[in-house]
């Protein structure tokens, strides 16, 4: 396969590990896109105390779950790959950790948690759910797709690997 010739061997170890990395991707972007469908619809249907003091507790219990480490450690991953990719010229899986690195990661550290810190310290009030909910819900649209596009691309990396 593509990765022997190119010198990086293990193409069917490889093909294992980027499925894995398709099905975490698409794991995360079903988180995403939970929100992104309905959960934050639910809670701007609130009132907006309500629905702010939700999402804070959201946004304080997700620090202890599952979800981070996936969330953070895929990062990790992602980055691997990439570097991988570039060598095996698997072009998708360097699109594919790519999307997840910047759509996924650099969304989440420059949009949605200065937001959710923001929210949390509960200083800017109640005017400021309305904003929050609509601009957060745009950013995580940005995340749930970039977590489809990785798993797309990793899946296809697989799919080249496993020949």
């Amino acid at each position: 396969a593509q990765g022997a010739a190119n010198g990086c061997g293990g193409s069917g170890m490889m093909s294992m590990v980027l499925a894995i990395a398709a099905i975490v991707a698409a794991v995360l972007g079903g988180v995403f896109l939970t929100f992104s469908d309905f959960v934050m619809r639910a809670l701007g249907q609130t009132s907006g105390a309500a629905g702010m003091e939700a999402m804070q507790n959201i946004n304080r219990t997700v620090y202890r779950s599952i979800f981070m480490v996936l969330l953070i450690g895929f990062a990790g991953l992602s980055a691997v790959l990439i570097v991988w990719g570039l060598l095996a010229q698997s072009f998708s899986t360097v699109i594919a950790g790519t999307a997840y690195l910047v759509g996924t990661m650099g969304v989440t550290i420059f949009g949605n948690v200065p937001m959710n810190k923001r929210l949390d310290k509960g200083d800017a009030g109640v005017a400021y759910w309305d904003v929050y909910v609509a601009r957060w819900t745009r950013l995580n649209h940005v995340r749930s797709v970039a977590c489809i596009l990785a798993a797309v691309g990793f899946l296809n990396g697989a799919l080249v690997f496993a020949g």
